[in-house]
């Protein structure tokens, strides 16, 4: 069953329960589920959802990936299908997609997201998208594997990286609690 309007609320209403101070920055998020958008599709261009993986390595050290229609580091992630139940299994089957991991290498630390970013997306004329906005629910996964085979049509590389790394200050403090 396809993820729901209810899931991304409840995920979103759980995420603010314990994350109270981010309330003003996702309010937009809550307005666009109150006004009846379709947060699920992708063709919802003043914000759609997307699932991210934060995935760590027995050393402790973040995979990035190298996106290749935005040509930069980021976490593997995109944007939710059909065939995915809830927001968990849409980060999972991203990452394992982009970086050849398998599913089974991969273990969810928490089923709530460390992590809820909105970040804007340049327009795509190849795909006939606006500039619009991604509502990223990131979650933290560990793994003993390395990387797999890359999904060429969208990553041109892949790099472990230290979390000190990340240039968000919240996700990167989150992650250093989350492996302490």
């Amino acid at each position: 069953m396809p993820i729901t309007e209810a899931h991304l609320r409840s995920t979103l209403t759980a995420y603010l329960d314990e994350h109270p101070q981010e309330k003003p920055g996702l309010a937009p998020v809550l307005d666009l589920l109150d006004s009846g958008a379709d947060l699920t599709v992708r063709s919802e261009f003043r914000g759609h959802a997307t699932a991210g993986a934060i995935l760590v390595g027995p050393d402790g050290r973040v995979l990035h990936i190298r996106h290749l229609a935005l040509d930069t580091w980021l976490l593997p992630g995109g944007h939710l299908e059909t065939v995915d139940d809830t927001l968990l299994d849409a980060a999972l089957r991203e990452l394992t997609e982009e970086t050849g991991i398998p599913a089974e290498a991969v273990t969810a630390v928490t089923h709530r997201p460390l992590h809820i970013d909105v970040h804007p997306i340049p327009a795509n004329d190849t795909k006939g998208e606006p500039d619009h906005q991604h509502i990223d629910f990131r979650f933290l996964f560990r793994t003993t594997a390395d990387i797999g085979r890359l999904q060429a049509e969208e990553v041109t590389g892949a790099a472990w990286r230290d979390a000190g790394e990340i240039g968000d200050q919240p996700l990167r403090q989150r992650i250093a609690h989350a492996l302490s």
